[in-house]
């Protein structure tokens, strides 16, 4: 007598093919983009440039961290951002773009809003360039329609 393969139970012909059992299938993870992770550097900032009485440029630190978006070709992120400088200490999230592909050397651009320290919501913009473990991009904004503020940011990926 001879077995036919239509008579095998389905489970069987399940198991078969499943490594005894093991643990289920995984998704892959996909691939990282140079940007995502931890950057940290220094922030120079004068406020009301181009007012005759405005202070002098001043400088305190500042840490950007990316989270790629999800189904954005790794061009698309999520920026925690955290600023400790002596005029505009914020902690705040914002939205960057790469172009013109995902891949280092690119133009980077971030923008978002924040809680100003002087008790009234923020603007902010910054468009620089990004290379693997560097950005240099300009860091401009409007605090409490009332003033206005313009530098640059100096980042360095964190290993």
């Amino acid at each position: 007598m001879t077995t036919r393969a239509w008579l095998i139970p389905i489970p069987a012909l399940l198991l078969a093919g499943c490594g005894n059992g093991s643990s289920g299938p995984t998704t892959p993870s996909g691939p990282a983009s140079f940007l995502t992770g931890t950057w940290r550097g220094t922030l120079v900032l004068q406020v009301n440039p181009g007012d005759p009485t405005a202070p002098a440029p001043s400088s305190g630190t500042m840490e950007w961290t990316f989270e790629a978006t999800p189904q954005s070709n790794l061009q698309s992120f999520r920026a925690s951002i955290r600023a400790d400088h002596p005029w505009l200490g914020i902690t705040t999230d914002g939205t960057t773009t790469i172009t013109p592909g995902n891949t280092a050397p690119a133009d980077i651009a971030t923008h978002g809003e924040f809680s100003s320290p002087r008790g009234c919501r923020g603007t902010f913009g910054s468009v620089g360039r990004a290379v693997m473990t560097r950005i240099d991009a300009d860091f401009t904004g409007t605090d409490c329609m009332s003033a206005t503020f313009a530098g640059t940011i100096s980042l360095v990926k964190v290993p």
